[in-house]
């Protein structure tokens, strides 16, 4: 896959603040920035074209703690003064316009649709006051076709933002074969005792526990001899936990549950927790044939190293 020339540019200044991004050659245009600063955002001449639109917020009951509204609109200006007034959750905002307005409602509409249809299957947010699921537009095959390429630079550039809401994950089939190659191969981490068996791939930079692994199906039966201080410190861990039976991507059967979807986790750390229950060191617990998470990680600091081949099959 060839780089890709993303320009952002920091309007105030201020990591966080008001940030326009844009691709080499595309026509879209997005402008994102906090709540605090939409009276400056509305002032831009974005704010004044037609485009669809992102409200981001927290929600503890999200699996990610993202909150999320999409929407599309023929003028921004308006529309955000509306949404200020009447949704009080969201902190932050994500326009995208054309720049050479060649885009309808027709096209808009359709961008809607679809990122409403990622953002669910994604399954990274809760679409806060998404109550009706827009349908998408009809349009020409040639007109679909250029939607979609603009599509593609939206999910390639939102993850530049920090807003990951549209990312899916999906292990690669192929096989990892030398330590120059970009993907890396499938880890296993097992506890016999709780009938663990989880497999897991770095994919995208993220840590992605694979469809199908087994888990423990019910954390208090995995953490029930820690102490009341350890139990304390686990809580977002047995919450998140919770989530993910909740919201179906574990299915349970007694005590063992397992993963009806891939996963993302921020670390190999924190996706150990959620399997076992317990403290886990992601770096050694989860290993392949070549050793160790942790060795895979490090295996270009030493020209002395070498990488077995492996199937990532499972």
């Amino acid at each position: 896959m060839r780089g890709k020339h993303i320009e952002l540019f920091l309007v105030d200044g201020e990591p966080g603040g008001i940030t326009t991004a844009n691709i080499s050659g595309w026509t879209g245009h997005i402008l994102a920035g906090p709540r605090t600063a939409l009276t400056h955002i509305l002032k831009r001449a974005e704010a004044h074209s037609n485009g669809v639109y992102l409200l981001l917020g927290d929600d503890p009951d999200a699996i990610e703690n993202v909150a999320c509204y999409i929407g599309r609109t023929e003028n921004f200006l308006q529309r955000f003064r509306q949404h200020d007034q009447v949704k009080e959750w969201w902190d932050r905002a994500v326009l995208v316009s054309s720049r050479e307005d060649s885009f309808n409602e027709g096209h808009w509409g359709y961008l809607e649709a679809r990122l409403v249809d990622i953002a669910t299957s994604a399954k990274r947010c809760t679409l806060k006051d998404q109550i009706q699921t827009p349908k998408p537009r009809k349009l020409s095959e040639a007109q679909q076709s250029d939607a979609e390429e603009f599509l593609d630079q939206i999910q390639m550039v939102l993850p530049v933002l920090g807003v990951n809401i549209l990312r899916s994950v999906k292990a690669s089939p192929q096989n990892y074969t030398s330590p120059g190659d970009t993907d890396s191969p499938i880890f296993t981490l097992t506890v016999s005792k709780n009938n663990v068996k989880a497999r897991a791939q770095v994919i995208g930079g993220e840590f992605i526990m694979l469809e199908g692994s087994h888990i423990i199906g019910k954390w208090d039966d995995a953490n029930r001899n820690m102490s009341h201080d350890t139990r304390s410190s686990y809580k977002p861990y047995r919450a998140r936990h919770t989530k993910l039976v909740d919201d179906g991507s574990v299915a349970v059967d007694g005590l063992i549950g397992t993963l009806t979807r891939d996963i993302p986790f921020s670390s190999p750390s924190t996706a150990g927790i959620i399997a076992t229950g317990r403290a886990c060191n992601g770096r050694t617990a989860w290993r392949w044939t070549g050793g160790t998470y942790g060795d895979w990680e490090n295996r270009d600091l030493d020209p002395t190293a070498t990488v077995a081949t492996e199937s990532l099959q499972p």
